[in-house]
């Protein structure tokens, strides 16, 4: 009886119960052994690349049979920065991260086991304190900042477990005549959970990426609800994961410590807890050190999901390296299975690092140049007039104005056995088509040091008469060939190899020249193809500003 007049002090205004929450999220109806996953962030400020990850970890464990769904934590409203949750969700999408249910802006949700964000949550979880509360489980705690500064001195001086528990919750056995009179006297209180660990209790529990994790009971009074009725992070997670129906949390191995507070209040919830599986830090090689640290939304650029989308790396190249530092094997598994679509691939937590993946940029692009490499020339263009419409206003402007000729740009050499890996992310195209538009081409050519000026100018004024934009691209080498015996060059390195003092170079050598008249390049894709592309009136143009040059 004590208990109940307790929680109604406590709780007047409260009239919903959690059987009536357990009503209102019922089980989910899934397949057997479909899992349900969240990536639960703080409204603080940018997206890291280490959530990012996360994210996608939650994402590849539910899979196609799950859910996987985004919750905001805000219950730390003194950190909040505006339009983070748009930022979040942007951040997702832009790598291909789409939640199945969730917070899409700070006022629109999908989903049926809404709010999913946590301050638009705050009567529930004041429902299942009073319950805690009812049941002896949870008790007011009246202590001044002062007086919890003083019990961590005494507790320094005996070098005992720091914390509110045992002989120092002072107000564990409050009388409701005593929390009336102090409520009554306007004294502010925290409502605190009557912990049932023991000081010699153990605690076991199976990581479903580090195995098998030992570690003490947990005896904390912990706070359940602050002063303002908002509740700590640890309560408002073990709630929101039973209700939401969770089976899975994938998050930072930082959260391992706080694994017993969690387990106990599932246990005195009377909830069935999720799996866990503590993802190690991403880590990065540290120049001024030669070790590994991680890495750091202050130190590291590459740390903002920004980095990646200004940049231009495509969400599939992202994912593609997201996986690789997610399960070793998956190199194995693409080079095997160079056209399947990645969800193909078996993913597994128990594969994780269990000491954390190394960032590598460099690799990041290697990734990102052989994913592009296999994208046709629509799937290109569409990509970067995409990304160059929100980052490069330039490139934007010349591609879309003969989308065509752009389109025939983007389809040199795609589609091959082996197809060129030239562009890495969408920053480098200006670069990559600059000598195809007046607007880009600098007149500057990349002449090869082994052709004098002389040869040069005679290779360029014969070729110009020889020009046939309309002959075939079987003709066009032979054409070269009769041109380089022509200046006296071999008609093939071959040739040329068997005697090199008789000869001036070889047909490469004066396709070359050539090419580098009318791309300002020595090395471009094929280059019968390019003009083509350009067209016979830019071709000669820009063989005749060489030769004026």
């Amino acid at each position: 009886m004590e208990n109940l007049t307790m929680s109604q002090l406590l709780f007047p205004s409260i009239d919903k119960t959690p059987a009536d929450y357990e009503a209102e999220y019922p089980p989910r109806e899934l397949a057997d052994g479909a899992k349900v996953t969240r990536f639960a962030p703080s409204p603080t400020g940018f997206l890291h690349f280490g959530s990012l990850f996360a994210a996608f970890i939650a994402a590849k464990t539910a899979g196609s049979d799950g859910v996987f769904y985004l919750r905001i934590e805000d219950t730390d409203k003194k950190r909040e920065v505006e339009n983070a949750v748009a930022g979040i969700v942007d951040g997702l999408s832009v790598f291909g991260i789409v939640p199945d249910e969730g917070a899409l802006e700070d006022d629109k949700e999908i989903g049926n086991y809404g709010p999913y964000t946590q301050s638009k949550r705050t009567l529930i979880y004041q429902a299942y304190v009073k319950d805690l509360v009812e049941q002896g489980l949870a008790y007011p705690c009246f202590m001044t900042e002062e007086e919890i500064a003083s019990v961590r001195e005494k507790q320094e001086a005996e070098k005992v477990l720091p914390g509110i528990y045992g002989e120092y919750a002072i107000y564990r056995d409050i009388t409701v005549e005593e929390a009336q009179k102090r409520i009554d006297n306007g004294e502010e209180y925290v409502v605190r959970l009557k912990s049932p660990g023991r000081p010699d209790g153990r605690i076991t529990f199976k990581d479903e990426i580090k195995g098998k994790i030992e570690m003490p009971e947990n005896i904390l009074d912990v706070v359940l609800l602050k002063k303002d009725g908002t509740p700590t992070y640890h309560f408002a997670h073990a709630v929101d994961d039973h209700l939401m129906r969770t089976t899975h949390v994938t998050r930072g191995d930082e959260w391992i410590s706080s694994v017993p507070i969690h387990l106990q209040l599932f246990r005195v919830l009377g909830f069935k807890p999720p799996k866990y599986a503590h993802i190690a830090p991403i880590m990065k090689e540290d120049a001024e050190t030669g070790g590994k640290r991680k890495l750091s939304k202050r130190k590291d650029p590459e740390a903002a999901v920004e980095f990646y989308a200004e940049a231009g790396y495509p969400a599939g190249a992202v994912n593609e390296y997201l996986m690789t530092i997610a399960n070793s094997n998956y190199e194995d598994w693409r080079r095997a299975n160079k056209t399947e679509s990645i969800d193909k691939f078996g993913f597994k937590l128990s594969k994780m690092s269990k000491a954390g993946a190394l960032f590598d940029l460099v690799k990041l692009h290697d990734v990102s140049k052989t994913y592009i490499s296999t994208m046709n020339a629509d799937e290109v263009y569409d990509a970067v007039e995409k990304w160059s419409a929100r980052y490069d206003e330039r490139l934007h402007k010349l591609i879309t104005a003969d989308e065509d000729y752009a389109r025939k740009i983007f389809s040199i050499e795609r589609g091959n056995k082996k197809p060129r890996k030239d562009i890495g992310k969408w920053s480098e195209v200006k670069d990559y088509i600059a000598y195809f538009y007046d607007d880009l081409f600098d007149g500057i050519r990349g002449w090869a040091e082994n052709i004098s000026e002389t040869d040069r100018s005679a290779i360029l004024s014969r070729y110009l008469e020889m020009y046939d934009p309309n002959g075939s691209a079987e003709e066009w080498f032979p054409t070269v060939q009769e041109l380089a015996a022509e200046q006296g060059f071999a008609r093939s390195p071959k040739e040329y190899k068997q005697a090199p003092e008789s000869y001036k170079g070889h047909a490469g050598d004066v396709a070359g020249v050539i090419r580098a008249a009318v791309t300002g390049r020595l090395n471009t894709p094929d280059l019968y193809t390019i003009m083509q592309v350009m067209g016979e009136d830019k071709v000669k143009e820009r063989i005749e500003q060489a030769l004026e040059r």
